[in-house]
């Protein structure tokens, strides 16, 4: 099934289990926490509105490379009208949640990608943009969500990512076997993360020679082993969950940092 609805969506995320601590506490069960569910209904509302009547037909289209209809949020737009349509589409969404509703990122990182493969592919006669598009599939037949795991810690922003004393500022390979590569790092200021099924790496700045550690690109599910989402963003956090804050009663976001604690990545998610 290619369009999920808001409870199967909220269904595929209980079935999860990532690492997450808020306050300095583990959250067994982010998906019914008050400060997380939110966000998570902010980013439900794309799966909501695309089972509505009156939303369906600019929500949804139809996959040019399986034929299926899929939700927009899975598709690098192909054309014009697709752009038009992404820009219609967010302003539905901007109106109906009042808030980030925290899908558009990682379809940047879909766009991205689906360009950069391609050019690299060509250039150097690699397989990434067949890597690439296996992924998409992926995405598109079960109505997946991705996050836009892009913004390192970066350090002292004076130097380029090998020269930092610590090298974890910059997400990095630390090694790599026939099967796969383990990474090491952060990356900072990642909302909606918990209401992602895939987390999507790009590197956050161009890089440079001496670099190539720190020049990555993948895709893992949220709940890998040895990835951990840290929740907190700021001292006003707790409003929701105390009922101080009644801005907006339903929507909200949320903004963890993930540690890459030695995480494996299969080659073919690279």
């Amino acid at each position: 099934m290619a369009i999920k609805t808001f409870e199967e969506y909220l269904n595929s995320l209980k079935k999860l289990k990532p690492i997450v601590y808020m306050f300095g506490e583990r959250i067994e069960n982010p998906v019914d926490h008050p400060r997380i569910l939110k966000g998570i209904n902010a980013t439900g509302a794309t799966y909501e509105l695309a089972n509505n009547e009156k939303y369906r037909d600019r929500i949804t289209t139809v996959s040019p490379f399986t034929g299926e209809p899929i939700n927009r949020f899975t598709l690098p737009p192909q054309s014009i009208q697709d752009l038009v349509m992404r820009v219609k589409v967010n302003r539905i969404l901007g109106g109906y949640v009042g808030t980030c509703h925290q899908r558009c990122t990682g379809l940047d990182c879909l766009c991205t990608l689906s360009i950069v493969t391609y050019d690299i592919d060509r250039k150097y006669g690699t397989h990434y943009y067949e890597r690439f598009m296996d992924f998409l599939k992926y995405m598109q037949a079960n109505d997946l969500t991705g996050n836009a795991a892009v913004t390192d810690v970066k350090g002292d922003r004076n130097l380029s990512p090998h020269e930092q004393p610590d090298k974890d500022m910059y997400l990095r390979v630390v090694d790599q076997t026939k099967e796969g590569m383990v990474v090491k790092g952060a990356k900072v200021h990642q909302t909606g993360s918990l209401s992602c099924h895939e987390v999507i790496v790009l590197p956050t700045r161009a890089m440079l020679k001496g670099d190539e550690d720190h020049a990555l690109a993948f895709a893992i599910p949220s709940d890998t082993k040895g990835l951990i989402h840290v929740v907190g963003r700021n001292s006003m956090d707790t409003r929701e969950i105390e009922g101080v804050d009644c801005g907006n009663l339903r929507y909200s976001k949320y903004c963890p940092t993930l540690i890459f604690n030695e995480v494996f990545v299969p080659w073919e998610r690279v």
